[in-house]
């Protein structure tokens, strides 16, 4: 099995809605983002896998020297040795594979968030940071461009924290902020108890609101030049801001006992649509 290969499964695995806008890139560029999404794919793997907390800092650590060996021109892992080629042909930064690590790290010692602050570290480095390397891999000649795809990156992380609120607190984790649940008289028995109520309604809707918000902002920072090239991240941006709304319009609290999702035709659909028109 070729690394290409190798990284290829890892997303095929994933049943990712981001995945299916690759097809439409070229072979270089989607390959490129096979590679990064299954560097992603892998560092998550560890936190969301292994219940031990020191083995999973110690395969953390292990990828943070695996990033250095990239850049040393001696990768060992398919997953890296795929990545070598893209990461000079697109002038990847070691730094942002090591902020999507730390990202990961958070995982480890975080099962709450205190405020939207903290929180918006979080999703800078999980998903912000994926936004920036994808955007270079796409290309771009107007820096704005790198803004858009840090807010994408945000709206992004902020819908699969709405989803996944319920799966999430079976797992004892609560990604809303807390000085916001207590602001709508929602405790954390609440979320982990998965207690579908108007006052929970009214908190998920804040947030879908926040969402909403970081997706209106991205696409109006995207610049006309370079909207051809993003088409990929706007495809994804389509995507996931049609789940967004299919959630607040099935009534938001219904995610603490069901996980929305669309079905891979209209998926398709929303990604060729998005494609023609740009």
């Amino acid at each position: 099995m070729t690394p290409l290969q190798y990284c290829q499964d890892k997303v095929a695995n994933s049943n990712s809605s981001f995945t299916g806008s690759f097809r439409f890139l070229h072979a270089e560029k989607r390959e490129a983002m096979t590679a990064l999404y299954a560097f992603c794919r892998e560092v998550d793997d560890i936190v969301d896998e292994i219940t031990d907390l020191t083995v999973a800092q110690t395969k953390l650590n292990w990828w943070r020297g695996e990033v250095d060996n990239i850049y040393q021109n001696k990768p060992q892992h398919p997953v890296s040795k795929a990545l070598l080629q893209p990461t000079k042909t697109y002038h990847l930064s070691a730094e942002h594979f090591h902020e999507i690590i730390d990202g990961m790290e958070m995982d480890l010692k975080f099962n709450r968030y205190e405020d939207f602050k903290q929180l918006q570290l979080y999703c800078y480095r999980v998903a912000s940071v994926v936004g920036l390397l994808s955007s270079q891999i796409f290309g771009f000649t107007n820096r704005k461009t790198l803004k858009y795809a840090h807010d994408l990156g945000m709206a992004f992380q902020l819908t699969n924290i709405i989803r996944d609120v319920g799966e999430d607190a079976r797992r004892n984790r609560i990604y809303l902020p807390l000085d916001e649940l207590a602001k709508f008289n929602v405790t954390e028995q609440d979320i982990l108890q998965s207690v579908e109520s108007e006052s929970v309604k009214l908190l998920l809707e804040a947030q879908i609101e926040r969402a909403e918000s970081y997706y209106d902002r991205a696409l109006n920072e995207l610049p006309a030049e370079d909207r051809k090239a993003q088409r990929a991240g706007l495809m994804m941006a389509a995507i996931y801001r049609t789940l967004l709304r299919e959630i607040k319009q099935d009534g938001a609290q219904k995610v603490l006992n069901a996980r929305t999702s669309l079905g891979k035709l209209r998926k398709l659909f929303l990604a060729m649509h998005v494609w023609l028109k740009n």
